[in-house]
């Protein structure tokens, strides 16, 4: 299978998180594409068996500008086989916590097979790493079924 990790990060936060997540798929024997949006063609993005999107949240709740249109390629392709999940990084003193994710879960769970979501408060701390460790269980859990592997 065909994997893919995608996100954008300003503060260093969510990229940070991308990277742990990348790690603990590859000890899990899944192995991932790691990209920066800003480094992947989204036209290969059908090319992809599993797709984890990663964001920060800009200004009230929104998906960063250079996110629209990886979010705008999913909208375009409803009903995809694809699994997916998503993760960000967000501030709990704004009113939309993570407010990216969110729009980009309410997308995937209509248009994909979204297998799971992860919010971390500002930077990853060490009660996380099990949040983590849930997301990569949970998702490559839906891996394997889907491939029956």
């Amino acid at each position: 299978m065909k994997i893919g990790i995608i996100y954008t990060s300003v503060s260093g936060n969510t990229k940070e998180l991308a990277q742990l997540l990348h790690e603990l798929f590859n000890r899990q024997t899944i192995k991932t594409h790691l990209f920066h949006i800003a480094d992947f063609p989204i036209h290969t993005l059908s090319t992809f068996d599993a797709i984890a999107i990663g964001t920060y949240t800009w200004g009230n709740g929104e998906i960063p500008a250079e996110m629209e249109p990886l979010f705008r390629e999913f909208d375009k392709i409803p009903q995809m086989k694809m699994i997916t999940g998503v993760f960000g990084t967000g501030d709990s003193f704004y009113p939309h916590f993570c407010g990216a994710v969110d729009k980009f879960r309410d997308l995937l769970k209509i248009n994909t097979d979204l297998a799971v979501t992860l919010k971390i408060e500002l930077l990853l701390q060490k009660q996380d790493i099990s949040k983590c460790k849930r997301f990569v269980e949970l998702f490559a859990n839906r891996i394997r079924t889907s491939c029956h592997c």
